[in-house]
């Protein structure tokens, strides 16, 4: 259960950014979305290795 604390006069536009905030960082909403359909764990492995090279490529552009 996420708790969000309010503070005394505290807008509620901002309240609710917290809370929305706090939920994404959960990924709540990202398992749902992978649950809808199966993927096999040789296609979820190669994606990870896809964004490992891409990652590892962009740091390298960074550094030079």
């Amino acid at each position: 259960m996420l708790i969000v604390p309010v503070k005394e006069g505290e807008n509620i536009e901002r309240a609710l950014k917290k809370f929305k905030k706090k939920f994404e960082r959960t990924g709540t909403v990202k398992e749902l979305r992978s649950r809808q359909h199966f993927t096999k764990p040789s296609v979820e492995r190669r994606e990870e290795i896809k964004k490992a090279i891409y990652k590892e490529k962009m740091q390298r552009e960074e550094e030079a």
